[in-house]
């Protein structure tokens, strides 16, 4: 049995898939935070350029890769799809579990699909500097390597609890040439206030994102990145699930089940976007989001509009949230640790089109270390939730009494976050279950908010 499924160098996508253009009815628009209308390309321009404000609203189902973003992207892709032969075996079951791996980029996870194509389009525009944040350090890194490529200045507000046990994180980005600073950090006004008032914030991805949007709204040569959340972040993801689709069609192979963690949302577009198509088409499949139980924004979060950083800075987006204010549990999985989820994934669950579950920490890192002894690659922390919802798939399954194809994203290694397994062999990580009180305050900070209609 093979265990390893590879396509060609000129294999590479050409087009990225817009889930925009086939969905039955559009999420709501974002809201300009001042006025409470629909937002306009020209109240984007100071943080993006124009080229990808274009691919934000648009609804064009097939969108090209320019040439130089696809030459960049050939250096590791199209990525292996693999058949996880030794794990099915150790779970004595009969479905067909496939993953594809985005841990070879050369950030080693599925951030650089984005961050490549963001690079370019701002260097095009003569953008000279970007500002942006990171969670766990994978963006900021992806971002850092992309700036490389193109020349490009790069600032990063990584959030303290991960800036602090990642250290190798940090050393990627600047050995990319990227500055990196923990947030909230002295070097904006809302890093400021925060720490005038907690000087020991752990920091959350939505403060990271209040200070990079201020850094760039105060400066001419710089403009903002964000690596998850918004459409032409997603849309950009969409070459995982195309070359995943042409490696299962050359195995005459099709999921039951697609399978990706969720933060703010982007890996698991990656990977379901392209085959939600076919659902929507009336392909009988399930698509399932799995996240953290201590930021459980899909599961448990209130959808309604809402601001996607702490310091009130962005417009407002319809999606479901934990609240702008809500920081998150210092849990392991820092690309995970965001208030809200993308607004086409918050309307895709509302549609019914995809599923949600939530997993403690301990149960991920649990079954990690399975597919680690099995399959050889150490998860990052953020796909082990994805990892953990296929094994529920596959007791579903036995319970059933039929034998499913399943597909899940590994969306990057885990080399860098050994600190988190050590602190899983060591006993000493912690199952943290978010407080209803939580979810209350968060519905009160919701309160006044346009609503959804």
């Amino acid at each position: 049995m093979a265990h390893k499924y590879s396509l060609t160098d000129d294999q590479v996508p050409r087009h990225w898939y817009n889930i925009a253009a086939d969905l039955p009815s559009m999420p709501p628009p974002p809201l300009h935070p001042g006025t409470g209308q629909p937002l306009g390309p020209d109240d984007l321009a100071p943080l993006f350029p124009m080229a990808l404000i274009g691919q934000e609203v648009s609804a064009e189902r097939m969108i090209p890769i320019p040439d130089p973003v696809r030459d960049v992207l050939a250096m590791w892709r199209p990525t292996p799809l693999y058949r996880a032969d030794k794990l099915e075996a150790a779970l004595g079951t009969d479905c067909r579990i496939f993953y594809k791996y985005e841990g070879v980029s050369p950030a080693g996870s599925h951030k650089p699909n984005t961050a490549i194509p963001q690079a370019w389009y701002n260097q095009q525009e003569g953008v000279t500097r970007i500002a942006t944040e990171t969670g766990a350090g994978q963006w900021g890194s992806a971002l850092s390597f992309a700036g490389a490529q193109f020349g490009l200045e790069i600032k990063v507000y990584q959030v303290r609890a991960s800036y602090d046990a990642k250290p190798y994180r940090r050393a990627m980005i600047e050995t990319w040439g990227g500055e990196v600073v923990a947030s909230p950090s002295p070097d904006t006004n809302a890093g400021r206030a925060i720490l005038e008032t907690d000087p020991g914030c752990p920091g959350s991805l939505g403060i990271a994102i209040s200070e990079a949007v201020e850094d760039a709204a105060t400066r001419d040569d710089t403009k903002y990145a964000l690596g998850s959340v918004l459409n032409h972040v997603l849309m950009h993801q969409t070459v995982i699930g195309q070359e995943a689709q042409e490696q299962l069609r050359a195995l005459d192979a099709y999921p039951d089940v697609v399978v990706g963690c969720v933060g703010g949302g982007s890996n698991f577009a990656g990977i379901a976007f392209p085959f939600l198509a076919d659902k929507i088409a009336g392909r009988d499949i399930r698509v399932v989001a799995a996240e953290p139980a201590a930021c459980p924004t899909l599961t448990r979060g209130h959808y309604g509009y809402d601001f996607g950083d702490t310091a009130q800075l962005t417009p407002l987006l319809p999606m479901h949230t934990l609240g702008h204010g809500f920081i998150p549990a210092p849990i392991h999985s820092g690309g995970l640790r965001y208030h809200g989820a993308a607004p086409l994934v918050s309307h895709l669950l509302n549609l019914g089109l995809i599923e949600a579950v939530a997993y403690p920490q301990r149960e991920c890192f649990a079954e990690a270390v399975r597919f680690a002894r099995t399959e050889g690659i150490i998860p990052a922390p953020e796909p082990t939730h994805a990892i953990r919802a296929v094994i529920a798939e596959v007791e579903r399954a036995k319970e059933e009494g039929v034998v499913k194809t399943i597909l899940f994203n590994l969306c990057g290694h885990g080399n860098f976050d050994l600190t988190a397994y050590d602190a899983y062999f060591a006993g000493t990580m912690e199952d943290i279950e978010l407080p209803e009180a939580e979810l209350d305050e968060a519905a009160k900070a919701l309160e006044g908010m346009p609503a959804i209609a």
